[in-house]
């Protein structure tokens, strides 16, 4: 596993922040109809489990809203990617179909609400660690334009800034040559739950990625 670590100065705003890690080596691919249609089939499930006007008031999500707020970044301007997904779901927007590590992700963020990202061990450089941006600090976003990341929780190498519980860089992002990746849940409520959603993203990338050489660990 790489080496990851949580800055204090985040652990103090923070006590409870957790990082839930899984390491991978894995086949990039487009995603098969069973794993979609599990995807789409909890998709349904979500429309029937929880109101729109409800969901920022969801306890995993409203944890790191909590959070945003304390580090100076207002919420609802930049969502967490896992309230994002399912505001898209309830909006009727639908989910986006990218390959099956980015989708397995996704559905992880889907089940357990807490923010996941998914990035290429290739292109990191060990070690890692979660930090704050720092004032002024962005980076541009798989598929948008440049993110500010200050006040975020980021993950940095010694290159720089690559990922965050909002939006993560174009820098290290899944694409059909990935052989090996990191994959990171954040929670901001300890590891309550986060341990069983290590071993469902395990089940997942054993089961629709031919994941093998799978490492997981717990980040606090």
């Amino acid at each position: 596993m790489v080496d990851i670590t949580i800055c204090e100065e985040l652990k103090k705003i923070c006590p409870e922040i957790t990082l839930g890690c899984i390491q991978a080596c894995v086949d990039v691919e487009n995603s098969g109809e069973i794993l979609l249609k599990e995807i789409n089939d909890y998709c349904e499930v979500l429309k029937n489990e929880i109101q729109i006007e409800d969901l920022a008031s969801s306890p995993r999500i409203k944890e790191g809203r909590d959070v945003y707020k304390k580090l100076g970044k207002v919420p609802s301007k930049y969502r967490m990617s896992s309230e994002a997904l399912i505001r898209r779901i309830l909006q009727g927007k639908g989910i986006y179909k990218v390959n099956n590590i980015v989708d397995i992700n996704n559905l992880i963020s889907l089940k357990s609400k807490f923010p996941v990202g998914s990035y290429n061990i290739k292109n990191l450089h060990s070690p890692i660690s979660l930090i704050i941006g720092k004032e002024g600090e962005q980076y541009k976003g798989i598929g948008k334009e440049n993110i500010n990341i200050e006040n975020l929780p980021v993950l940095s190498d010694f290159i720089g800034n690559f990922g965050s519980p909002t939006s993560d860089s174009k820098r290290a992002m899944i694409v059909n040559n990935v052989s090996e990746i990191l994959m990171c849940i954040f929670s901001f409520s300890g590891k309550t739950d986060i341990e069983e959603y290590l071993e469902y993203g395990k089940q997942l990338l054993e089961r629709y990625a031919s994941g093998r050489d799978i490492e997981l660990k717990l980040i606090k």
